[in-house]
């Protein structure tokens, strides 16, 4: 199976369809691409710009522990096959496949729509997580700064604030994170789902190294922000027997305490997983999805709330297990943080502003 360098998926085939009215997109998405020597062009990064009417997203899922998102971005460069976000990519009637990983969105109103919205009267203070669905700090957010600027928002405000990345990017805005973090206000997730280069360059090719990451948390610890990591998705036969040595490295690294989920692969995303194992692992293919079915109930994915999280069965319980015990020799004790919400205060009015 021919893959593409640099990219995560190896497949752009058809989606479950929207019918949505037509989209005016950049030329650029529409250019007939003209094969040279027989193999096609390099898909280039196309970025455009959406213009939503509101940027924070409330949740109702009894199994995840923010109520309130932001997403600055549809659609992430850094290309993670397992990436369960990958399925919204079809509601723009567009592949969960390489669109996703080429064809982004950027919300650069995004700032004063937070602006805007926590303004309103009667809004209810709760922590905003940022980058539930895509990441926050992805290559683009280098150019757009759009995550910098929401920031900017939420700590003008004193608005608590929960950051998953796996980008060492966001040491860029160290100086806005310790500011926050010294009112108790923010936390950061850094996902460090590998320590071996070469799977890392095939499972999440433009994500950042993982000695990267794990630098990341190094910084931030030391910077007086508190980092939980994520050792996720943990891909049974591919990325499991790091469990030990990843808990290990991240503790080391001064985080505070890790977490993990099995991976998940919803709607398009295991037929594209599948494709990946093909391409990358073709020894171990079929053993990789046994034991995700096994996990799952018998399934790719196990949709329902509860167990979507945590797997169920004899591999689901060894992982367990054995992270368990790994936290437990790190020193992690599973003391959660409990960001503040007393101290928000509306953002000033456009008058005010000039003063």
């Amino acid at each position: 199976m021919q893959t593409e360098k640099g990219r995560g998926a190896t497949l752009n085939g058809e989606s479950r369809r929207f019918n949505l009215p037509e989209r005016q997109a950049d030329g650029d998405w529409m250019d007939e691409r003209e094969w040279v020597d027989g193999q096609p062009p390099r898909r280039r990064t196309q970025v455009t710009v959406e213009k939503p009417r509101t940027i924070i997203t409330n949740n109702r899922s009894p199994d995840i522990s923010f109520s309130q998102s932001i997403n600055a971005y549809r659609g992430c460069e850094h290309g993670c096959i397992y990436c369960f976000a990958r399925p919204t990519h079809a509601y723009h009637d567009l592949s969960p496949g390489l669109d996703f990983e080429t064809r982004l969105f950027a919300k650069p109103d995004a700032p004063e729509l937070l602006r805007a919205e926590l303004s309103k009267r009667g809004y209810a203070v709760a922590p905003i997580a940022m980058g539930t669905n895509t990441d926050p700090y992805q290559p683009i957010e280098k150019d757009w700064r759009i995550t910098r600027q929401c920031l900017e928002v939420l700590s003008e405000c004193r608005h608590p604030v929960y950051i998953t990345t796996k980008s060492d990017r966001i040491v860029r805005d160290i100086d806005l994170l310790s500011k926050m973090a010294t009112d108790t206000l923010v936390a950061v997730m850094i996902s460090v789902t590998t320590l071996d280069p070469a799977i890392a360059r095939t499972l999440e090719p433009r994500a950042p190294h993982p000695a990267r990451r794990l630098g990341a948390i190094r910084q931030l610890s030391a910077a007086g922000i508190p980092v939980v990591a994520s050792v996720s998705p943990i891909v049974p036969a591919i990325t499991d027997h790091e469990i030990e040595a990843i808990v290990e490295g991240v503790a080391e690294a001064g985080a505070r305490d890790a977490t993990f989920i099995p991976v998940r692969l919803p709607h398009e995303v295991a037929p594209l997983f599948r494709a990946w194992l093909e391409a990358h692992f073709p020894d171990r293919a079929a053993k990789v999805m046994a034991i995700i079915r096994d996990i799952r109930g018998g399934r790719d994915n196990d949709p329902d709330f509860g167990t979507r999280m945590r797997g169920q069965g004899v591999w689901a319980e060894l992982i367990r297990t054995r992270f368990v015990k790994a936290r437990k020799r790190a020193g992690f004790t599973g003391e959660r943080l409990a960001l503040r919400t007393d101290l928000f205060r509306p953002p000033s009015g456009p008058q005010l502003q000039l003063f």
